[in-house]
């Protein structure tokens, strides 16, 4: 598992991961032209993971509370505590 001593902080403020840069830790961004939407550097204590999730041909309708209601129960969103999941990531976008 990387460590924060593999995060490189730019002179902007701005998180460095393995070429990529971030706002901050755990602090979700669009990913154009890559395979999912969206990636999260995400952090526990002194451990940090990429993490990467959601489709990118589907769109979020999170405006309409039917669909809100049957992903958040489809992908069993009250037990999504692990930060190094993309269940969360998405969990927390819903």
């Amino acid at each position: 598992m990387a460590t924060t001593k593999n995060v490189k902080r730019l002179p902007s403020g701005r998180l460095q991961y393995r070429g990529e840069t971030f706002s901050g830790y755990n602090k979700p961004k669009r990913t154009p032209g890559k395979n999912k939407k969206s990636a999260v550097l995400a952090k526990k204590g002194s451990e940090i993971k990429l993490v990467r999730f959601g489709d990118p041909n589907m769109t979020i309708k999170k405006a309409q509370p039917g669909r809100r209601k049957n992903f958040r129960a489809r992908h069993n969103c009250d037990t999504a505590k692990d930060k190094f999941s993309a269940r969360y990531w998405s969990c927390k976008a819903w």
